[in-house]
């Protein structure tokens, strides 16, 4: 009897454990409810930061829409399909891949992407993260399976536009850490890597996060945040860090970032721009945001670019 007793304790402390597990990782990883395109309607980032941009990230998209583009599939290591739609300047001219943020989608996070590109001379393939828009996937790893998914995206492009393709590596935010994870990889046809707002790795925001934004202590709820991936993602979280990739980086970097970031700290792409090995430049836009760099100084943010382009 007492034996029972004891074994129906600890089968329901495991169960209350295990369900907690589960409740970080829907609370982290987890996005299976996403925003649907559509055509009537415009999907704008929340946040009051946002507010004074709401106009003119509406015009963008509104003009993306306009734009002659091709939608492209590909599959991804884990046999999700993933989607990016392919904007051309002019044939021949260099190609920046560019991916979006932390559950979002490439219309959203990447607004101002085509504009932008079109001003330094690039055509863009804007994509959807895994368990974005309209990839395929739940789950979003910090950039564990997205480099893996970056990684594809580079050999499709040049598969698809040519074995001397220029490519460009671009992201914002979670984008921004994706690309900066293959830093240290010899990739072929990778001009440089333009990182906006990028943390440093999926340990340091996270915490930051509990710590700072959600008032939580990290020592005990990180190690069950890393365990809640291994479990029900299936992916090691530390296997991929941007700051570790960067330490020994192969391919030029120019770090973007406004010096008023308060969910990715500016400080982050300063370090690593202070670890880069590489050849590497770092833009500062004051009084920008997360994710609003571009939108604050347009003339900045292309000139650093064109700037960058002529030492490499």
């Amino acid at each position: 009897m007492v034996l029972e007793r004891i074994l129906i304790v600890v089968l329901s402390l495991a169960v209350l454990f295990f369900l907690g597990l589960y409740v970080i990782f829907l609370i982290t990883f987890y996005n299976g409810k996403r925003d649907v395109i559509d055509p009537d309607n415009l999907i704008l980032p929340m946040g009051a930061n946002f507010e004074a941009f709401r106009t003119q990230i509406s015009n963008w998209i509104k003009e993306n829409r306009k734009r002659e583009f091709t939608v492209y599939k590909i599959k991804s290591f884990d046999n999700l399909t993933l989607s990016a739609k392919y904007y051309e300047y002019k044939k021949g001219a260099p190609i920046e891949i560019i991916f979006g943020g932390y559950r979002g989608n490439s219309e959203r996070d990447l607004s101002a992407a085509v504009e932008r590109c079109f001003k330094v001379g690039h055509s863009v393939l804007m994509v959807d993260q895994r368990a974005s828009g309209d990839s395929g996937g739940k789950v979003t790893s910090f950039a564990v399976n997205e480099s893996k998914d970056c990684l594809a995206w580079i050999d499709f492009a040049i598969k698809t536009f040519g074995s001397d393709v220029k490519i460009v590596l671009g992201g914002v935010s979670l984008g921004g850490a994706t690309v900066l994870s293959v830093a240290d990889k010899p990739i072929k046809n990778v001009w440089y890597i333009i990182a906006d707002c990028p943390f440093s790795s999926a340990e340091e925001i996270i915490k930051k996060v509990m710590k700072t934004d959600m008032k939580l202590p990290t020592k005990p709820l990180f190690p069950l945040v890393k365990l809640s991936a291994k479990i029900y993602g299936g992916f090691n979280l530390l296997e991929v860090s941007p700051k570790n990739a960067v330490k020994n980086a192969k391919i030029p970097v120019i770090f973007m970032h406004g010096d008023k970031d308060e969910f990715v700290p500016c400080k982050m792409s300063i370090d690593m721009y202070n670890l880069c090995p590489s050849k590497k430049a770092l833009c500062i836009i004051e009084s920008a945001e997360h994710g609003l760099a571009y939108p604050v100084n347009p003339d900045k943010y292309v000139n650093a670019i064109l700037d960058f382009e002529k030492t490499i």
